[in-house]
């Protein structure tokens, strides 16, 4: 990831209805959830307004939609929001802390479907 797509993907996250929804996706996970259920867990807002805030996140490739019948189902891709978090940490402890290392590998096998994940060993990261 660029800084560039670094910059668009925060940029669309940075508002409140959208980050929202981002965390909504995710807690929903590869099978996503139809607009109108998303609509409906965003108490006090429309249809079109939560459309417009859908539209704004797929732009920036933070979320998918497919076609189920009548309903648009909507996902999170994670591994775009894993290459956001990934390209905060790239730099962590001046590269040489195996915490930020583990951070990154285990972002980078997210698919948003659950996983058996090891237990994660106690680090602790020291300046070199």
């Amino acid at each position: 990831m660029d800084e560039r797509q670094a910059l668009d993907g925060f940029a669309a996250i940075a508002q409140e209805t959208r980050l929202r929804i981002i965390r909504l996706l995710v807690t929903a996970g590869a099978d996503g959830m139809a607009a109108g259920a998303i609509t409906a867990a965003l108490a006090g807002a429309s249809a079109p307004r939560v459309s417009f805030h859908l539209n704004h996140l797929e732009n920036a490739g933070l979320v998918q939609s497919r076609r189920e019948g009548r309903s648009i189902i909507y996902s999170a891709v994670f591994p775009a929001l894993s290459d956001l978090v990934a390209f905060l940490m790239h730099d962590c402890c001046a590269g040489h802390c195996e915490v930020c290392d583990r951070a990154i590998a285990l972002f980078a096998r997210c698919t948003g479907r659950p996983q058996q994940v090891e237990a994660a060993p106690d680090i602790v990261c020291e300046e070199a």
